[in-house]
């Protein structure tokens, strides 16, 4: 990158402004990498397998300012199941950290007969010490042909000066073959550093399904 550097130095004009003939088509296939903000960093990956739940008790911490989880084709042991997730701030000895949130989704049916947008109050958190639902009530399949993917961001886990947001988003197969996106956002009401999550379904097992754990510089 040394002498791409220098290139492009030379190439400012000394209002520092670039010079037209500073950008080509030579110029730009030499560049190996950009560094910016916005870069996710793996931190770590776990796969279901007939697991009572998965959980992420290690690096989250003051490294990055936020955090995000990715879902890839999480499917549950039992039909018309419910995914969800906690946090804590003791390391993962306890979940149950306070959470206000709100749920809405929208839907389209495989027949083409039913569809719509709206707000699901059955589903969001008031004050609460709950699992945080991330599917509709009682809705995800358990077909070889319907799982569950999407992602969470967890915002600046550990400063203790301010509640913990959180946004998400998934799409699931509905039990009655449904296409279903669910738009989860709200906070852990606490000024504690959340050091871990949990995911787990509401009854059963996790049978198969990946989660990973990215950092976002």
């Amino acid at each position: 990158m040394g002498t791409i550097t220098t290139n492009f130095a030379n190439g400012l004009t000394t209002n520092g402004v670039l010079g037209a003939s500073t950008i080509n088509d030579n110029s730009i296939s030499n560049i190996t990498s950009i560094v910016g903000g916005g870069a996710l960093k793996l931190i770590s990956s776990q796969t279901a397998s007939a697991s009572a739940s998965i959980s992420f008790t290690s690096g989250i911490d003051s490294t990055y300012k936020s955090y995000m989880f990715k879902f890839i084709n999480i499917h549950p042991a039992s039909d018309s199941n419910r995914f969800l997730f906690q946090g804590s701030t003791n390391g993962g000895s306890s979940y149950g950290v306070t959470i206000t949130s709100s749920f809405f989704k929208s839907f389209h049916a495989e027949a083409d007969n039913s569809n719509g947008l709206s707000y699901d109050a059955a589903n969001d958190l008031a004050q609460s010490t709950s699992y945080q639902q991330l599917n509709l009530d009682a809705d995800l399949g358990a077909d070889n042909d319907q799982s569950l993917s999407g992602n969470l961001y967890l915002f600046s886990p550990s400063n203790t000066t301010f509640v913990k947001h959180f946004l998400g988003t998934t799409n699931f197969v509905h039990a009655a073959d449904y296409s279903i996106e669910c738009f989860i956002n709200g906070y852990f009401n606490t000024t504690s550093a959340i050091n871990a999550i949990d995911f787990k379904m509401v009854s059963g097992n996790i049978d198969s399904g990946t989660i990973h754990m990215y950092g976002i510089a």
